[in-house]
């Protein structure tokens, strides 16, 4: 009896020794990048409704969804701290928002004016920028936009618009307050072009009669996560992430949650 009492803490200790070890938390592996990417003991993610590749409001109410929404989570997640949505309208006002402070990573598109305030990582989503017109326009391709006494509808701050600002020559650039708002002030104003996110200008065909889609593109963005500046180990952790990210499926898997049509996985690597 007693013989069998003084073997049982050896035979506990045997089980302990055996048992699988815990999973540390995996922020544990880069506390510098915790520390930068969550200073404040959460994750303060930016979201843009603006963009509906990336995200959008439910109907009914309910939380924020769309792929930003996922990554968020899942770094979140990966970082053992609670993940806070910071929503806004459009990506322009992201970028103001950076230089206050009220944010700790946001998804953006590429773009070296965004690149002066923040640090962006590779892409992980592919879109396609495209151009709405009247049916009646004589406008049939997208080389043909560039025009004097063009006017172009852009939503302000917005890729399209850094992009076009550069690009165009003799169109002239009316903004409006928001990339969604984009058709309707196209409609209300009579302009001649409307430029956006394919998915947002043809689901706008389907509700203003009247109007079609260019084929093809005039751009390609490339939505990237960003973090900013500063932050330069939290901004190689969020490079990292991307690429397991796109690599594990994880980024293709919520665009078809999302039912997420217009938009690709970026190839591995940096910026092409």
């Amino acid at each position: 009896m007693f013989s069998r009492l003084w073997a049982l803490p050896a035979l506990l200790g045997t089980l302990v020794a055996c048992a699988p070890a815990p999973t540390a938390p995996r922020a544990t592996a880069a506390p510098a990048a915790l520390a930068e990417l969550a200073p404040q003991g959460r994750l303060r993610a930016a979201i843009n409704f603006g963009n509906p590749i990336l995200a959008t409001r439910d109907p009914a109410g309910g939380p924020p969804r769309g792929v930003s929404v996922d990554l968020s989570r899942e770094l979140a997640s990966r970082l053992n701290v609670p993940v806070e949505l910071v929503t806004f309208d459009a990506a322009g006002k992201v970028v103001e928002a950076a230089r206050a402070g009220a944010w700790d990573i946001a998804f953006v598109a590429l773009d070296p004016v965004r690149g002066q305030d923040m640090l962006q990582s590779p892409p992980y989503v592919i879109i396609e920028g495209a151009y709405l017109v009247a049916n009646d326009s004589p406008i049939r391709r997208n080389d043909e936009v560039d025009r004097d006494g063009i006017r172009i509808a852009v939503g302000k701050g917005s890729a399209y618009d850094l992009f076009l600002s550069r690009e165009l020559k003799h169109a002239r650039i009316v903004y409006a307050p928001t990339s969604p708002a984009v058709t309707d002030v196209f409609v209300a104003q009579k302009l001649d072009v409307a430029a956006g996110v394919r998915q947002q200008l043809e689901a706008d065909a389907r509700r203003v009669p009247g109007v079609r889609v260019l084929d093809g593109r005039f751009m390609v963005i490339q939505q990237a996560m960003a973090t900013p500046k500063g932050r330069d180990t939290g901004a190689r952790y969020l490079g990292e992430f991307i690429e397991e990210m796109k690599a594990s499926g994880f980024v293709a898997r919520a665009l078809k949650r999302h039912a997420i049509e217009g938009a690709a996985v970026a190839p591995p690597g940096p910026a092409r």
